[in-house]
């Protein structure tokens, strides 16, 4: 990786007692069950989930980096670190050091801390010295610009007596609002774990330790303390993995502190989930991603403390989602006022806000609820989310965004964050572009887990993974054009646990529901089936919460094969989803499907008429999008009706085709048209 900025100011580091080393090792979750880490999982390459790193790696991050550079992302940590070094200097007194003037956002920080994070994961599957290097020579930066007790938030410390406008004239006053000074802490050491997950150094680790020890003194319950938790929570998961990779119990006390005081501190709204105790709330409300990292940093807390009551709550909120908020796309935040949830079963098509950042935290969420019960119906909800709602806000080459991923387009409506209509190269606020940094290299991670002498078997993707079954070594390697085929081959590479159980998960799209609830249901009869052969032997059995399970002595060279039978299968919504009446959805496989204006010429797809049983044709297309990005998918067409008015308004009908492509691979063409709910009904023509 080439080298992305020379540092333009020369600063001397504030690095005392940072790179102190210290013996760390990871310890338990707490969960039931154990994620197989990102660092045990290899993506093969040219493959669904290779390409999309691989797009991470040349693209994304590369790209993310030069916007610190560009954006002032990086300056803004030089700058502090000169005020550190020069706490009286000249320039204090002018407008150019007044961080209002030049700083967007007081979390602008996170951008560095993000793609850091990405970087650190896309190691695993691209190692690269010259990358590990670039990190190293930016956390110089980092590091350079922490003050002396461990605080770390450069809005503050560039201009004490001239902070940013949302940061408060000291320390943690307006915490609870805008400062986002807890909320910086939570992707540093994030991303400080990830980075020490991935290199074994402890140079960002100890950075970020710092910080948080500088949290634990100062932010609590106790006298002299700032009695606040966090406008935009993050956290309370963060300081979670931490306590994990370090055992030092006081990062996980922060934590429920943080948690267990929301809603008895000086903000008290729906918009920021602190209308009452976190351990009272039972539906989703809110700022949607600042909800989903708060529900699961609370599912961290209930596994690693044992508390029912916060497992009780989370297991409503999950319920709520799941059951009346929840997009068929897997996004969620049905309102852009606010970026939040609306209310049971408001979930508008055109409007809808469902930030790509919301998508990653339900993921997270949905990952949590699995290691807490072992049930597959969380990861199917996590892979819907992942293949539609998370996906779709990256172009298929990484290099331009959606902040927002709405269900219908009409090319006018400007959803975007900055009021476009199109995917953009970066955003002012760009959470959302260095949210995808970090997680799309993250992928790895989510695809296994163990617990005793069971083995997990939950994503499909070409990959190979080392991972530790009751404490003994297996190695698997799985081949698969999954989703475009349900076609999977996981082959034993090394076994040393000998016998153990493996529990391929069955999806529920394959024969029976598309989220577990009545949210949304398929109409169309058609029978999935799937099979599951070990060395071309049949294995049957029943499922076990949506797993099939094999227990046999496995070894070296054993095949497991498995097959998903693919139909296009169609979707209706609960009767109280207003927007959905009349219409229906169509998916195959894991993959949402919508038409696009650009793939049908000659009518609107807004005037098209879905048939009462639609026959569907799959078949390869290739996307030539704009600025050359080039890829293919299988399309799925269906002959029906076009309902269109003649110049003296009357309806005219006449035959036509419509061509539908997947969810995520929409406005690779420009704004136009798109539309996931089609019409069924001549009633519903028109409504969006």
């Amino acid at each position: 990786m080439k080298r992305l900025f020379t540092l333009t100011m020369s600063v001397l580091l504030i690095t005392a007692g940072c790179m102190a080393k210290s013996k760390t090792e990871t310890r338990s979750n707490g969960y039931p069950i154990t994620q197989v880490p990102f660092t045990a999982v290899k993506v093969t390459p040219n493959t669904f989930w290779g390409d999309r790193i691989h797009a991470a790696r040349e693209v994304t991050i590369p790209l993310a980096f030069s916007k610190c550079e560009s954006e002032h992302r990086y300056k803004n940590f030089e700058m502090a670190a000169y005020t550190l070094q020069h706490p009286n200097h000249p320039g204090l007194q002018t407008k150019e050091w007044d961080v209002s003037k030049f700083m967007g956002f007081s979390f602008d920080d996170t951008d560095v801390y993000k793609t850091i994070e990405g970087a650190s994961y896309v190691l695993q599957t691209y190692p690269d010295e010259k990358l590990k290097a670039y990190i190293d020579s930016v956390l110089d930066v980092v590091g350079a610009a922490q003050e002396p007790d461990g605080y770390l938030y450069t809005a503050r410390t560039i201009n004490p007596a001239h902070p940013h406008h949302w940061a408060g004239k000291k320390r943690w006053e307006v915490e609870d609002f805008l400062s986002h000074e807890l909320y910086n802490l939570g992707h540093m050491v994030d991303a400080a774990c990830a980075h020490y997950q991935a290199t074994g150094s402890e140079k960002f680790l100890n950075i970020a330790k710092r910080y948080a020890d500088c949290v634990i003194r100062e932010v609590g319950p106790n006298a002299g303390q700032a009695c606040v938790v966090p406008g935009h929570q993050i956290a309370e998961m963060a300081l979670a993995r931490l306590y994990v990779l370090t055992g030092e119990k006081k990062y996980l006390d922060e934590a429920k502190f943080l948690l267990d005081y929301r809603g008895k501190t000086g903000r008290r709204d729906l918009y920021s989930q602190s209308d009452k105790p976190v351990v009272e709330q039972t539906e989703a409300w809110g700022h949607a991603v600042r909800a989903g990292y708060m529900y699961a940093g609370m599912a961290d807390v209930a596994a690693l403390t044992g508390d029912k009551d916060y497992l009780k709550a989370i297991d409503a909120i999950y319920n709520n989602i799941v059951s009346k908020k929840y997009y068929i796309t897997g996004g969620v935040g049905a309102r852009h006022e606010g970026e939040a949830f609306g209310a049971d079963y408001e979930l508008p098509n055109l409007t809808s806000y469902n930030e790509t950042c919301a998508a990653i935290s339900m993921v997270y969420l949905f990952h949590r609820m699995f290691l807490l019960h072992g049930d597959a119906k969380y990861i199917d909800c996590l892979e819907r989310t992942l293949y539609n709602g998370v996906i779709s806000g990256m172009s298929v080459d990484g290099g331009r965004f959606f902040y927002p991923n709405p269900l219908s387009s009409d090319g006018k409506y400007a959803f975007n964050a900055d009021n476009t209509v199109e995917r953009q190269p970066w955003f002012g606020c760009a959470c959302c572009p260095s949210n995808l940094c970090r997680f799309i290299p993250s992928f790895p991670g989510y695809m296994y887990a163990v617990k005793d002498r069971q083995l997990y078997i939950n994503l499909f993707a070409g990959n190979t993974a080392t991972m530790q079954v009751g404490g003994k070594d297996v190695v698997l390697e799985q081949q698969t054009s999954y989703p475009w085929d349900g076609d999977i081959t996981i082959t034993v590479k090394k076994n040393q646990a000998k016998a153990f159980d493996m529990l391929v998960r069955i999806p529920e799209w394959v024969n029976g529901t598309p989220v577990p609830s009545d949210l949304y249901q398929f109409n169309d009869g058609v029978k999935g089936n799937y099979s599951v052969k070990v060395n071309g032997q049949p294995v049957s059995g029943k499922l076990v919460k949506g797993y099939l399970v094999i227990n046999r002595q496995w070894k070296k060279g054993d095949v497991v094969s498995i097959h998903f039978d693919m139909p296009v299968r169609t979707i209706t919504a609960h009767e109280k989803v207003k927007a959905d009446q009349g219409r229906i959805a169509v998916e195959r496989g894991p993959l949402v499907y919508c038409a696009e204006g650009a793939d049908n010429q000659g009518f609107s797809i807004f005037d098209f008429l879905m048939p009462r049983q639609p026959q569907f044709t799959v078949a390869d297309q290739q996307i030539n999008g704009k600025r050359d990005v080039r890829f293919s998918v299988k399309a799925i067409s269906v002959k029906g009706k076009a309902v269109e008015q003649d110049a003296q308004g009357n309806p005219v009908i006449k035959d036509a085709t419509l061509t539908m492509i997947p969810y995520y691979a929409w406005n690779h063409r420009g704004p136009g048209l798109m539309e996931v709910w089609m019409p069924q009904t001549v009633a519903a023509l028109g409504n969006y």
